[in-house]
């Protein structure tokens, strides 16, 4: 299991805590939200519905995956951050086409229920039962933008930690820097 690492005294910097991470939690959401979207809205054989679940679970996974990376591949959690707002952002084009192609309008970031939206999105300890109203309207495009709405903050959420990572390893180097300097304290100490 991904249990964080609390060991603060060796080289390997604290990692795992992805449950804690909103982008992680909120991508859960969007996970259980596409798969009951694609079961509502589309035939099983569809491979829109493959595609559309597919890339929802690696936005999740892969938050999840760089989370543990962290521990040892400061360039593999950055990739695999980047690599879960890439998903996200192809699941938002299947959303938006979904819109698109029953001729249901898109909302900008201005129109009421966006900004009903970013209210909601505003509960602490969010969960999926937070945003069951929107996500199960009997409205698809209800579902469908209330979705896009989600995904956005998720990937606002993933830019955001993705240039914190770089800020991090600008000023804490990635793993060889850490094991040099910790080899040179150890080598210093036994002096």
């Amino acid at each position: 299991m991904a249990a964080e690492n609390s060991n603060r005294q060796g080289f390997i910097p604290p990692h795992g805590g992805y449950r804690n991470l909103i982008s992680y939690q909120k991508a859960e959401i969007i996970y259980d939200g596409t798969v009951y979207f694609t079961n509502r809205f589309y035939r099983k054989p569809d491979r829109t519905v493959d595609q559309m679940v597919q890339a929802a679970r690696s936005g999740k996974q892969n938050i999840a995956e760089a989370s543990v990376a962290s521990a040892t591949s400061k360039e593999t959690e950055i990739k695999l951050t980047n690599v879960a707002k890439a998903s996200l952002e192809e699941l938002m084009l299947d959303y938006e086409d979904f819109l698109r192609t029953r001729n249901l309008p898109i909302w900008g970031i201005n129109h009421r229920l966006t900004v009903r939206f970013r209210e909601l999105n505003r509960t602490p300890n969010a969960t999926y039962q937070t945003y069951v109203k929107a996500i199960e309207n009997e409205n698809p495009e209800i579902c469908a933008n209330s979705m896009i709405c989600l995904i956005k903050i998720v990937m606002f959420l993933l830019a955001k930690q993705i240039q914190q990572l770089e800020k991090d390893f600008l000023q804490h180097g990635g793993l060889r820097e850490r094991m040099t300097k910790a080899r040179i304290e150890s080598r210093n100490n036994r002096k």
